[in-house]
């Protein structure tokens, strides 16, 4: 096994109002490297009792009103001692986040600072929020009390962790809500340096929670009653069952679903910049993102160039060890998700001209290695045109006209992102407008305003974060109505009231 980097912890517990426990049932789960995929450490796996417990500290927390009713000030004042901790931690948490999840180095870098941005965003955001009033005059002022739900339950994915987990904890701290973060079960290691963050910051006690576990973890946090918010990013499949789970509970739900991205290349787009974009968009970060644009409709007369110069490229990406800045793709994160994504890669050679990759490089006899794999013809009936792959694998497929395109891009169960390519500026408008998905991006790969909603549609998710709608996720917005003259009120019960007090409009009696 190589070895842990220095900020790796000898041991990791759950975080519960304040204190770190281990489970109740001893029970804990491995955590694999996956250059090797030895096991390194372990994690304890949260019960019934965890579940419980961190949900009734977070209420505990909520109902005492020290968080949910801190003034915005006192809150950004925090939320950005939050932001000061974890740039502190940018280098450390960078030779985490590569040994524990496989991701380039070069890559992980930046990641804290990331994190940070999230929680001086949010900061801002919650100072600078203001409310709509409504006035009648003489009669009736209205206006909105927003204030925070309650307890939220955070479940994150183990593509980026660290990162995404700041994404979810931003706003509802921000917004006054106590919560209990689950890390994914994969990737738990960068997660286990919150608690010493949020208590170097000055977050109360019970505020937020830190309960470690598989799916069986997550199901009873998300059926746990005193909480009434769930914010879930995950798989498809996982996320229909936190909608079906949720249900009788009528829980608040956030879910980003994954994707099966679009990117369209007119023949009058930048062909190098397009390939570029294409390139880095499907293959950074081992092409375990949601965002990927893992299918690549290209327009007829530079189709052949386009798939070639595209071949040519991923066929010099360096595939190598995390820990090597050189390394442009790295370890998947996981032995399962690698015997997922290598099945997928052998469907396609039945599905697709593979062009490029295919398999694992030779250089690397053991771990999560692959290939940056592409197929070119592929139908849009494919398996690997349809399904979520989440690696480095890219199908490519030509259209002939504009129509065509849109119906491909809209043809998956998916529809988070998409990406079009073209100098014509209406068109990029018209055929953004007429994609199915969350997010478009005109001339450009992946480039977040956190300003902006992100989400998306059909199988992609239930509602959209990013900006002033995450506030409005973990926030109650309240309407309240003053009266301020004399109200009409028809008296009913009461005698010797004329008829147009029922609104007939008729005479007196």
């Amino acid at each position: 096994m190589v070895a842990k980097p220095a900020g790796i912890p000898e041991e990791i517990k759950h975080y519960i109002n304040g204190e770190f426990v281990d489970s109740a049932s001893g029970e804990r789960f491995d955590i694999l490297e996956p250059t090797t995929n030895s096991n390194y450490l372990t994690a304890p796996l949260g019960g019934q009792e965890e579940a419980n417990a961190a949900v009734a500290a977070a209420k505990e927390a909520f109902d005492e009103g020290t968080w949910a009713n801190m003034l915005p000030r006192a809150r950004w004042k925090i939320l950005n001692a939050i932001a000061d901790e974890v740039e502190k931690i940018n280098d450390e948490l960078a030779q985490i986040e590569s040994f524990d999840t496989g991701l380039p180095i070069r890559q992980a870098r930046g990641q804290a600072n990331r994190a940070a941005e999230n929680f001086r965003f949010f900061a801002d955001l919650i100072v600078a929020n203001e409310d709509k009033a409504f006035s009648m005059p003489g009669r009736q002022l209205n206006y909105v009390n927003r204030k925070p739900h309650g307890v939220a339950i955070l479940i994150t994915p183990w593509n980026t962790p660290f990162m995404q987990e700041s994404w979810k904890l931003a706003p509802a701290l921000a917004s006054g809500a106590t919560v209990v973060l689950k890390p994914a079960e994969f990737t738990p290691v960068s997660a286990s340096l919150w608690p010493g963050i949020m208590e170097r910051a000055g977050v109360p006690k019970g505020v937020f929670n830190i309960v470690y576990g598989d799916g069986q973890t997550g199901d009873m946090l998300v059926t746990h009653p005193d909480a009434p918010l769930v914010s879930f990013t995950g798989s498809l499949a996982t996320g229909k069952k936190i909608f079906e789970r949720s249900a009788p509970y009528m829980k608040h739900l956030s879910l980003e679903l994954g994707g099966k991205s679009p990117a369209i290349i007119f023949a009058d787009a930048d062909f190098e910049a397009a390939l570029d974009s294409t390139l880095f968009g499907v293959f950074s970060l081992n092409g375990e993102r949601c965002t990927a644009s893992s299918r690549l409709l290209v327009e007829r007369p530079i189709y052949d160039r386009f798939v070639e110069a595209y071949a040519e490229r991923a066929k010099k990406i360096v595939v190598g060890p995390p820990s090597d800045p050189t390394s442009e793709i790295a370890a998947l994160v996981h032995p399962e998700h690698y015997e997922k994504v290598t099945k997928y890669i052998e469907i396609g050679k039945s599905e697709g001209r593979l062009v490029a990759g295919g398999g694992r490089p030779a250089h690397l006899p053991e771990g999560n290695y692959v290939e940056a794999t592409v197929f070119a013809d592929v139908a849009p009936d494919a398996r690997i045109f349809q399904e979520e792959i989440f690696g480095p694998v890219v199908a490519i497929t030509p259209f002939d006209t504009e129509e065509e395109a849109i119906k491909l891009a809209n043809d998956v169960e998916y529809g988070l992102a998409a990406y079009v390519w073209t100098n014509d500026i209406a068109r990029a408008h018209n055929v953004s407008h007429q994609i199915e998905s969350g997010m478009v991006w005109i001339n450009s790969h992946n480039v977040r305003d956190l300003r902006t909603p992100f989400g998306g549609v059909k199988g992609s998710g239930l509602g959209h974060e990013g900006g002033y709608r995450s506030l409005d996720f973990y926030s109650v917005q309240q309407a309240i109505h003053v009266t301020l003259g004399e109200v009409h009120t028809t008296r009913f019960g009461a005698t010797g009231y004329a008829d147009n007090d029922l609104g007939l409009g008729g005479p007196s009696a």
